[in-house]
């Protein structure tokens, strides 16, 4: 029963010019926002990001209806980029735009909110006007009725197929720049050890350049560089439906999270792989969220890393590894301590909106 509106956006050039659907679709956004607010009476307007720029839209929407506007931030905007540092370069032009629309959009926002404080506390510390404004970390939640309703519809995975002689997992989202970092560490062990993962397979998805590019791979060339490719590690990199993500969460035989050496970095889907009952193994910083979540629950295991200890992991990753098959053998779903989960389920993330809101409006 969700209401959704549609607008058009402008085609991606050849050669491609202007790819973020953001800006392609940004006046015709504006345009149908700003009827929709005049007719309707809407009494908040709420933009998560990315893509960007469309924060821009709830400070332009603001100024021309009135409406308060809050910003959620589901990745960093001001962000340095690897290359970003290159002069001229897509990053480098990036970092700049970032930093010069980021002041202009957040001026008159009544909310910021993140998947976690990491993400918008430095946007607050930039912007010394926004130290009272009404603020809150709401992870992505999960919802157990999203997974019951998969099995009624009978889906089938197609990216690829189960095979009983290999322990397969799923690594499923997109990956940040400062995730790449740990995971040429751990091709570096698996190449390293050879005989341990001889009988295991990494499915990648979703996790390519561009949304809707099947070719636009990014851990292709990294399994390549260690002889890994179309044997242990596979990548689709299309973004693909949301039940269809979890119809491969739950063909697999256990999910593979990969984090950040950044502190603050959440992935998306952990929730979502809790929900699938599967072992889970995760590589994530020592100081994120989900590392205590899935300790407590009981759900899998961790593997720690910070920014300077990532070399460590060929040494370290092994012997994860080893502990996580034991892990699996004796893994029953019923283990998993789902009250731990409780404050991060699609409903308890969209009262914590709602209280926030009824903040904004107190004030």
């Amino acid at each position: 029963d969700l209401r959704i509106e549609k607008v058009n956006a402008f085609s991606v050039t050849k050669p491609r010019l202007v790819g973020d659907i953001g800006l392609r679709a940004f006046f015709q956004l504006y345009k149908k926002g700003k009827e929709l607010i005049k007719r309707e009476k809407f009494d908040f307007l709420f933009c998560s990001i990315p893509s960007f720029y469309c924060a821009l839209l709830g400070r332009l929407l603001h100024n021309s209806t009135g409406i308060k506007y809050g910003i959620d931030y589901q990745d960093p905007w001001v962000h340095v980029f690897p290359g970003s540092n290159k002069l001229l370069s897509r990053h480098w032009l990036s970092t700049k735009i970032a930093k010069f629309l980021e002041p202009i959009t957040v001026r008159n926002a009544s909310l910021i909110t993140g998947i976690a404080a990491g993400y918008y506390n430095p946007v607050i510390d930039r912007n010394k006007h926004l130290k009272n404004i009404v603020s809150g970390a709401m992870p992505m939640g999960g919802e157990i009725k999203d997974f019951e309703l998969v099995s009624k519809l009978n889906m089938v995975p197609y990216l690829f197929k189960k095979d009983n002689l290999k322990m397969q997992l799923v690594y499923a989202g997109a990956m940040l720049p400062k995730a790449y970092e740990p995971l040429e560490e751990i091709f570096k062990s698996i190449t390293a050890n050879s005989l341990m993962f001889k009988d295991v397979e990494f499915h990648f998805i979703g996790t390519g350049k561009f949304a809707n590019d099947p070719f636009s791979f990014n851990i292709k060339p990294l399994a390549e560089k260690f002889g890994l490719w179309n044997s242990i590690v596979f990548e689709y990199p299309k973004r693909i439906p949301y039940f269809d993500v979890i119809v491969h969460l739950n063909a697999a035989d256990a999910i593979f999270i990969l984090g950040s050496t950044e502190p603050h970095y959440t992935p998306s889907k952990v929730y979502q792989a809790i929900l699938a009952e599967k072992p889970i193994l995760a590589v994530l910083h020592e100081e994120s969220s989900v590392a205590n979540i899935l300790k407590d629950s009981n759900a899998g295991i961790v593997v720690s890393i910070n920014a300077t200890n990532t070399a460590q992991l060929p040494q370290s990753f092994p012997i994860a590894f080893a502990s996580f098959k034991d892990f699996t053998r004796l893994y029953k779903k019923e283990q998993v301590n789902k009250e731990v989960f409780s404050d991060y389920s699609a409903f308890a993330v969209t009262k914590k909106l709602a209280q926030l809101l009824d903040k904004v409006f107190v004030k």
